[in-house]
């Protein structure tokens, strides 16, 4: 569909100020063609013989005043729909946005996403309370315009509305360019977006490597690079008025040629000419107005496209058409086969052939150099990415046979970089049971040892923790994350190397913390801490996305050639003796 079309389908829901804009632009047609038809009595009747003086001097007021009541009018209820529509096509972008699957985050930056929220969107804003206005209106009072030249003189009019062709030619030809110049102009404003964003989000490694100047020219690139689209942009829009007032002074010089003959032979009075000339030139506003229309429509397609482009992409994670919500997580989860590509069939697997069990309150670990797939394995447990062979089953269904919001329901979450929002450790805790009582806020807060620490800010449990937590520390961030686990009380766990990189103290209380997390749930942890690891009921060892060891720590790490025994060795020794280092580890009790 028309990108146009389609945005106005929008504008469908309120009809109802679409009709009374469209009396209110009719009103203005008729009184601003009322005014040029006014011309003929004034040198024919008053001027001459001061004849119809109060009438007319009545009907210039009466048109004046309609007139501005109908432009008023329909600017504030097309502006009012423009909104309107603005807020719903924003809105369903950002929803349709935050439903997409994690692969689609991994394809686009922040900025990105962020421009066609934002710069695109207004964008359409000026098509549907502007110029869809301005369009109708002034198309309106050019057909009053036109009614009363034919009025006047039938092939004189027809001649001049004949001529239309020659002035709609070039607004389409520059309009393409226009709309061409305008999708590289919004290119690169995204690309701008994507470059601040990064460099604030990025702020301490900037500062830390001395890379102020580095990342302020390349702003000063990219913002140059735009500037000369947009010149490009405005060269082509600031052509149309020079090229009307070419074209009008053509056909104004035809009309003296030809008013002075007909006048001569009775063809027409004076006043019926000054009429005619009168809406003529008077169309030459409309006109010039339209040939900014259509420059404005013509970025406003532009920017439609890419609107449109992103609504039409779906999540490659998505409920099917027959799941059912999820039971409560009862018994096992079943790796069947799994294997995983990003690109599917156009990249090499990153998981092949996966399978293991994990029966009901277990905890598993996951191990492996980095690159192994661990995240990626953990990951399809909550689908934020799909299996690409095999299946994952939770209590024998398929997680891909149940509602992405059911199963996640049951899944809680702490990883290395736990994202906090630039919101009140309160609501940070209760994110994702927000009808919490305080009580029970603070209740999972005692238990992740963050109570503490949390009365001795300046608003307590109110304190604004700023953007991604960035006001506390690593340790407090963690405990922060925890304690909404904690009140989410999910019955499966996931903890990708929640401890990383922390300090010993923070290490300390965190790892409390988890444990007392950990308690009655099926855990699926990540983590090179060694105590971590023994206690595990399973450990899960991978190697180039494949499972090459299931077992208990004592009976991977006594196995022959055991891969784990090697990487514990490695924490534990120096590593570049591993062999000498694994009967040394042996030996430890």
């Amino acid at each position: 569909m028309n990108p146009i079309l389609r945005l106005l389908r929008y504008a469908t829901a309120y009809r109802g100020r679409l009709v009374a804009a469209l009396l209110a632009m009719s009103l203005y047609a008729v009184a601003s063609g009322s005014l040029a038809a006014l011309i003929k009595p004034i040198f024919d009747n008053v001027l001459p013989h001061q004849e119809m003086l109060g009438l007319v001097a009545l009907g210039l007021v009466g048109c004046y005043l309609v007139k501005g009541v109908g432009s008023y009018a329909s600017v504030y209820f097309m502006t009012d729909v423009g909104q309107c529509v603005v807020r719903d096509v924003r809105n369903e972008l950002f929803g349709h946005i935050v439903e997409q699957s994690t692969s689609f985050f991994g394809r686009r930056t922040t900025g990105q996403l962020m421009s066609r929220l934002s710069n695109d969107v207004n964008r359409i804003q000026q098509v549907v309370s502007d110029t869809v206005g301005d369009l109708v209106r002034e198309s309106l009072a050019l057909l009053a315009y036109a009614a009363l030249m034919i009025y006047y003189d039938v092939g004189l009019g027809l001649v001049c509305l004949t001529s239309a062709p020659l002035i709609v030619y070039p607004l389409v030809r520059v309009g393409q360019r226009v709309r061409r110049t305008t999708r590289r102009s919004q290119e690169e404003l995204e690309q701008l977006s994507h470059i601040s964003a990064e460099a604030i989000t990025a702020n301490r490694i900037v500062k830390a490597f001395g890379a102020e100047r580095f990342e302020t020219k390349k702003f000063n690139k990219a913002s140059q690079r735009l500037y000369r689209i947009n010149m490009k942009v405005t060269s082509s829009v600031a052509a149309l008025p020079p090229l009307m007032e070419v074209l009008g002074g053509i056909f104004a010089a035809g009309l003296l040629w030809y008013a002075s003959r007909a006048i001569g032979t009775g063809q027409m009075t004076a006043g019926e000419f000054t009429a005619f000339l009168a809406a003529l030139f008077l169309s030459y506003g409309p006109i010039k107005k339209l040939s900014r229309v259509n420059a404005s429509l013509q970025q406003a397609i532009a920017a439609a496209e890419r609107i449109f482009e992103l609504l039409d992409q779906h999540s490659e994670t998505r409920d099917r058409l027959d799941a059912k919500p999820a039971e409560l997580f009862r018994e096992s989860i079943d790796f069947k086969n799994v294997s995983f590509s990003y690109e599917r069939e156009r990249e090499e697997k990153i998981l092949k052939d996966i399978s293991f069990s994990v029966k009901v309150g277990n905890m598993v670990a996951v191990v492996g150099l980095s690159g192994a797939g661990k995240t990626t394995l953990v990951s399809l447990i909550p689908r934020f990415y799909d299996v690409t062979d095999g299946a994952i089953l939770i209590d024998g269904v398929d997680t891909r046979d149940v509602t992405l919001r059911s199963l996640r329901g049951q899944i809680g979450i702490v990883a290395q970089d736990s994202v906090l929002f630039d919101d009140t450790i309160t609501n940070n805790i209760a994110y994702a049971s927000p009808n919490s009582s305080q009580d029970d806020i603070e209740s999972s807060a005692r238990m992740a040892h963050a109570h503490d620490f949390i009365v001795r800010l300046p608003d307590q449990y109110e304190t604004r923790v700023g953007e991604r937590g960035q006001r506390l520390s690593g340790g407090q961030r963690q405990r922060i994350a925890i304690a909404r686990a904690l009140l989410k009380n999910a019955p499966i766990l996931i903890l990708d190397e929640a401890t990383s990189s922390l300090d010993v103290e923070s290490d300390l209380l965190v790892q409390d913390a988890l444990s007392q997390l950990m308690v009655g749930r099926t855990s699926f942890v990540i983590a090179h801490r060694l105590s971590t690891i023994r206690r595990a009921d399973t450990i899960v060892v991978l190697q180039d996305g494949k499972v090459v060891e299931v077992g208990s720590h004592n009976e991977l790490f006594m196995k022959p050639n055991s891969v784990y025994g090697k990487l514990y060795a490695m924490q534990i020794f120096d590593p570049t003796d591993i062999e000498s280092n694994i009967g040394r580890a042996r030996s430890l009790p």
